[in-house]
């Protein structure tokens, strides 16, 4: 079972690990592999945000831009990745839990719901930030101000909202499948620019 996995768990370790930026030190309660997964996402996630706002440089050249975009793309592709195998991790933990017959099925993944608070703690770390800089008027600090309490609350809905999931699923009263991101665009057999570069045509069916 996921003894320890909840809401409040999961935005701690997020802050904790942006606060601190260093090894992540894992929690012992749940099994290692859900946690590495969760730190694995979150790393990305951050990877992920400190390259968007390299990408908006304008006192460099495209070389550069474009080396950026790259990445943001190999970070991205490895956020989902992580997203994936967090549901995975979770399933194989409650492979003993059978759903009831009228269980719903949740149309949101835990996983993605963590992938979301990933992005929260990173907009609630950099919005904080804003607000305690000495350069900007007191207008800019009121805003961000205001943006923070609202990324606030966000969060903590957020949160009500995987717990409730996560006891759902651990009473059989909820279930959730993974489907697959087909991110179609990093697949060379799938995107049309990248295969008909190379004058070939995908070897083999795909679904679209």
């Amino acid at each position: 079972m996921l003894q320890g996995l909840n809401g409040i768990s999961i935005t701690r370790f997020h802050d904790w690990v942006l606060a601190e930026r260093s090894a992540v030190q894992r929690t012992r309660m749940t099994p290692a592999h859900v946690w590495q997964w969760i730190e694995a996402n979150h790393r990305y996630n951050a990877l992920l945000w400190d390259e968007e706002d390299r990408a908006r440089r304008t006192d460099v050249g495209d070389s550069q831009i474009a080396a950026s975009k790259r990445l943001i793309d190999q970070y991205n592709q490895k956020r989902n990745d992580a997203v994936e195998t967090l549901d995975e991790a979770i399933l194989n933990e409650l492979r003993d839990v059978a759903p009831l017959p009228d269980a719903r099925l949740s149309s949101e993944t835990p996983g993605a719901m963590v992938d979301r608070l990933s992005i929260l703690a990173l907009k609630i770390f950099h919005m904080r930030t804003q607000t305690e800089r000495r350069d900007v008027n007191a207008e800019h600090i009121r805003m961000c101000q205001g943006k923070l309490q609202r990324l606030s609350a966000q969060r903590r809905d957020l949160c009500a909202c995987l717990d409730r999931l996560l006891d759902e699923i651990q009473g059989g009263h909820a279930c959730f499948k993974i489907y697959r991101q087909f991110k179609m665009y990093n697949d060379p057999t799938l995107n049309p620019y990248l295969y008909q570069r190379h004058g070939t045509a995908a070897s083999v069916e795909h679904e679209h």
